[in-house]
């Protein structure tokens, strides 16, 4: 994987966009002398239309990884990937035919958008057609050895397994006398030169996942093997490379301590978070302040009570604050305290149900996000009852309250809804990786990516 801005890209992943991006400037630029040989106009140089090509071919692009076409299902399913492109590519060149509208003769003329629309999704389709062959290979999947047998084995070889998977396990070395549960894996004893073991694997990177570290590493083995240039990495480091989200099963706090993550450097990126939010919400609230007067109107006829509903949240390093949305539920709904919302809950009217599937009883908290109670991103904030319940069962639940609340987030476009203690473990498994490695450029991922989750509702409730 490539790390980029403390967040890591599969080189499968990167290698598609930059080819996607490339077809994408070759089918626009067709796009552009067809139309021009058809009216009879010098299409002039390359040069001269790069910058309107560009733009199109960058905001196609911006499109297909709002809506997941860089999802592992859509890298594995030409069907799922098919349906994605017709979507983000639609959506591109709507967007851009609108503003030709809006501002006729200074953006692009929606004849050659018409053109650009159909050649995009051709060569898109064919460029996975002979690529995503390709991508699914082992060329384009890490060689990893694992040292150790035990639980922590066995769960690297099912992640390896899975067809997104950016890994494939070639090995597994026992390090101790325990009885190992990965039948297949060789006693390190039985290796006379585990360097030498390592290149005749052809391993790119060995993970170390012992059950018991304690006087249990293997320095020297490990020494040599990193001065031969192949990485080495801890479980937990490699877990949450992998995943996307802090393992809570092997975390432990000096891990937290000495690993990359929650740098200085997040004062600046707090600054430009605050800015683009103060932006944001004002214009957001600009433009949606019709929506949300028409909905609340509806909420009203709809059932009896307020428009709002509004309920205390526990925000940034545990102060509580006032959250504000569309109300969706019965005005009784939380007489006897407060619950998670469960699938097809009877508390939520009809209206509801509807704002609900269409995020629209979200839009008041954009107001929540101009005070600066909260961002447009962070972990979503939970109700203090749940929050003393949560940091009870949890280990390191506090820790997700050292950046700001949301109203998207990571745990948002990676975990489905939940309503469970077992739930609230595994967002809180990724509101643990974003409050450690959170950068503008992982809001920016996040944000385009709450647009699939709106677009293909994934456990709303």
């Amino acid at each position: 994987m490539i790390r980029l801005f403390k967040h890591y890209v599969p080189h499968a992943v990167l290698l598609l966009g930059v080819i996607d991006l490339a077809l994408l400037l070759l089918a626009n630029n067709t796009a552009w002398l067809l139309r021009a040989s058809q009216i009879g106009m010098d299409a002039g140089h390359f040069l001269e239309r790069l910058p309107s090509i560009g733009m199109i071919s960058v905001t196609t692009l911006v499109a297909m990884i709002a809506v997941g076409v860089y999802g592992a299902e859509a890298l594995r399913s030409m069907r799922f990937a098919g349906a994605r492109l017709l979507v983000a590519v639609s959506l591109a060149i709507l967007g851009l035919a609108f503003l030709d509208f809006v501002m006729p003769g200074q953006t692009y003329w929606r004849s050659i958008l018409l053109y650009a629309m159909a050649l995009s999704i051709t060569f898109l389709m064919v460029n996975r057609l002979v690529v995503g062959g390709l991508l699914g290979a082992s060329a384009f999947r890490r060689r990893v050895l694992v040292l150790g047998a035990g639980n922590r084995a066995k769960r690297l070889r099912k992640l390896g397994e899975r067809p997104e998977s950016g890994f494939a396990v070639v090995g597994f070395v026992a390090m101790g006398a325990s009885e190992p549960v990965i039948e297949d894996a060789i006693q390190r004893s039985a290796i006379e030169d585990l360097s030498r073991h390592v290149a005749n694997l052809g391993a790119s990177e060995v993970v170390l996942a012992l059950e018991e570290r304690r006087n249990a590493l293997p320095l020297k083995d490990l020494l040599r093997i990193k001065t031969l240039g192949v990485h080495v990495n801890d479980f937990s480091s490699f877990m949450e490379r992998e995943t996307g989200r802090v393992d809570l099963d092997t975390l432990n706090p000096s891990w937290l301590i000495f690993s990359d993550g929650f740098s200085s450097a997040r004062a600046l990126s707090s600054a430009v978070k605050r800015v683009f939010d103060i932006v944001a919400s004002l214009l957001l609230l600009i433009v949606s302040l019709p929506v949300i007067l028409l909905f609340a109107g509806l909420v009203k006829l709809d059932s009896k009570g307020p428009a709002f509903f509004r309920q205390k949240r526990v925000g940034l390093y545990g102060q509580t604050f006032t959250m504000v949305k569309l109300r969706s539920m019965r005005t009784d709904a939380e007489k006897d305290g407060a619950k998670w919302a469960q699938k097809e809950d009877p508390r939520i009217t009809r209206v509801g149900g509807i704002i609900r599937k269409l995020r629209i009883d979200e839009l008041p908290q954009v107001w929540t996000v101009l005070k600066g109670e909260m961002s447009f991103v962070g972990p979503r904030p939970e109700v203090p009852q749940f929050v003393d319940d949560l940091e009870e069962k949890l280990p390191y639940f506090a820790e997700r309250h050292m950046v700001k609340p949301g109203i998207t987030g990571w745990a948002q476009i990676n975990y489905p809804y939940g309503a469970s203690i077992e739930d609230a473990r595994h967002k809180l498994e990724y509101d643990l990786y974003y409050a450690k490695n959170y950068t503008p450029f992982l809001d920016l991922l996040i944000l385009l990516q709450t647009l699939r989750v709106i677009l293909w509702p994934e456990g709303a409730r």
